[in-house]
C-alpha cells in the first residue's frame, strides 16, 4: 500500500477534480457553438445540437460523480465528442483533449481509492 494522501477527505477531493473538468468542459461546448454558427453557415446544425446536448450532460454529471456510475457516464461524453468528429472536425479535437483529461481524472480516481482505508 502506498503512502496516505495527506487529505482530510480525498474523495471529496477526486470529486471536485471530476467535477472542475465537466464544468471547464461544459463551458467550452457552449463557447464552441458560436463559431460552428457562424463559420459553418448553416451546415453545422448536427454539431451544434452535440454540443449543447454534451455541455448539459456535463453540467448534470457534475453533482453526481458520488456514484460510480457518474464516472463512466462521463467517459461516455469523451467517446460521444470523438464520435461528434463526423459531424466537425473540432468535436474530434475536443474529445481528444477532454478524453485525455478525463483518463488522468480515472487515474487518479483509481490511486486514490485504492489507498482508501478500511
Amino acid at each position: 500500500m502506498s503512502a496516505p494522501t495527506g487529505l482530510k477527505n480525498p474523495a471529496g477531493s477526486v470529486r471536485g477534480m471530476g467535477a472542475a473538468g465537466l464544468v471547464v468542459e461544459g463551458v467550452v461546448l457552449l463557447l464552441a457553438l458560436l463559431p460552428l454558427a457562424k463559420l459553418g453557415h448553416g451546415s453545422n446544425t448536427g454539431a451544434m445540437w452535440a454540443c449543447g446536448v454534451l455541455a448539459v450532460v456535463c453540467f448534470g454529471l457534475c453533482g453526481l460523480l458520488n456514484h460510480s456510475w457518474a464516472w463512466i457516464a462521463g467517459l461516455l461524453v469523451q467517446v460521444a465528442l470523438l464520435v461528434g468528429g463526423f459531424l466537425h472536425w473540432s468535436l474530434l479535437a475536443l474529445g481528444v483533449v477532454f478524453g485525455a483529461a478525463w483518463l488522468y481524472a480515472l487515474y487518479v480516481r483509481r490511486a486514490v481509492y485504492a489507498n482508501k482505508p478500511d
